[in-house]
């Protein structure tokens, strides 16, 4: 495989690399990780206007048909900044679950406002009874005449669900609650009659929401997909969005990194910088190795994940989301030690990649969870 970034993709690095030096101030971002919304209207916007919402979105559909490389690239740069902006549900996991396997209909309706940023959605899939496994599904859907179907249950920790104006549910119409078989996905309006959401800020400054389901109606036409077959769709989406996750993690890893060293070069202590001793720059050996070894796995990943065998997708995704996940929290711990008690402050950035590695590795699964299934397919 070759590793060598095309003209194209180094384009689309800079650009994205301009925009978090430009708009993403430390401070601003703090500003606006308190705000009720938690991110900038004007920031989307320009996402939008860059292309970002469009990224993977069919070039047929107004989009720039990208594919799962150039969104690692875009997740690195935006993870420096640790940027809020609710791209990675809209972008990352619902755009190729839509142009998979949604119908015509759907496609022409969906895809082309998400490319233009007008339409965000989010992936209500993990039950507070599931933990993190996907199949455990007790959200019902039940059949009504002419077509129609009635939602009724609850989801939690929906990842940027509360500025979402579209939900992508995953509901049971058949078997029991831990059965693969029998799961659909509907495409749900978040203000349809019935539908509550309760969006809360995660410690990261990112936002999640509880949502609940009482009798929602839609009809037929709300499919996406096949009928009982949405298990396999939904955890091939969701591993489009771990590995861009990951890529996320590597970026913020690198810039914590770089917090890191800087300190150490500015840092005096006994007349002379910090980082002239011996055992410090061997703790900062030990980061940039762990930096390297996650950005590796990621590009593995995201080389894999479109992989037609589950099982070389399974290993690959799996592999990537439990090494990033053990070495994002060897390079925080080491970061906030390395600062001393200014570490542990709310004023200094380090705190902050280091919550915002904590959530990333607790998203769809830890490095234990992944380790698990790991396993499971060897």
């Amino acid at each position: 495989m070759d590793f060598n970034l095309s003209e194209e993709q180094l384009m689309l690095a800079d650009t994205v690399q301009r925009f978090v030096e430009q708009e993403y101030e430390f401070e601003e971002r703090k500003k606006l990780a308190r705000t009720d919304r938690g991110y900038s209207e004007l920031h989307w916007q320009t996402l939008s206007d860059i292309g970002l919402t469009g990224l993977l979105v069919p070039e047929s559909f107004g989009g720039m048909g990208a594919g799962p490389q150039e969104a690692l690239i875009v997740m690195e740069a935006l993870g420096r900044g640790l940027v809020l902006e609710p791209l990675l549900s809209t972008a990352f996991v619902a755009v190729p679950l839509i142009a998979r396997h949604g119908n015509k209909a759907q496609q022409q309706l969906l895809l082309p406002d998400i490319a233009q940023g007008r339409l965000r959605l989010a992936i209500a899939s993990l039950e507070p009874e599931a933990r993190f496994d996907l199949w455990q599904v007790a959200t019902e859907a039940r059949p009504q005449e002419g077509g129609r179907y009635l939602l009724q249950g609850r989801k939690t920790v929906v990842i940027q669900g509360d500025s979402a104006q579209q939900l992508i549910v995953s509901a049971r119409t058949s078997g029991n609650s831990s059965d693969k078989d029998g799961i659909t996905l509907f495409l749900v309006d978040a203000k349809a009659m019935g539908v509550t959401v309760k969006g809360f800020p995660n410690i990261d400054g990112h936002h999640s929401a509880e949502i609940f389901l009482n009798n929602v109606a839609v009809d037929g036409s709300a499919v996406l997909g096949e009928v009982g077959r949405g298990y396999e769709p939904l955890e091939w989406a969701t591993d489009r969005g771990i590995a861009a996750l990951c890529a996320e993690a590597v970026g913020t890893m690198a810039k914590l990194f770089d917090l890191t060293v800087e300190y150490l070069r500015t840092r005096k202590q006994f007349g002379q910088p910090i980082g002239r001793f011996q055992v410090l720059q061997h703790r900062a050996t030990d980061m940039l190795v762990a930096v390297e070894q996650a950005r590796s796995i990621a590009l593995l990943a995201a080389a894999r994940v479109d992989n037609p065998d589950p099982g070389s997708r399974r290993k690959a995704v799996s592999a990537a989301k439990s090494v990033v996940g053990r070495n994002g929290r060897f390079i925080g711990e080491q970061s906030i030690q390395l600062h001393g008690g200014m570490g542990m402050t709310d004023e200094l950035a380090a705190g902050h990649y280091f919550k915002r590695l904590n959530c990333i590795d607790m998203t769809w699964g830890d490095s234990s969870h992944h380790q698990e299934l790991y396993g499971d397919v060897m």
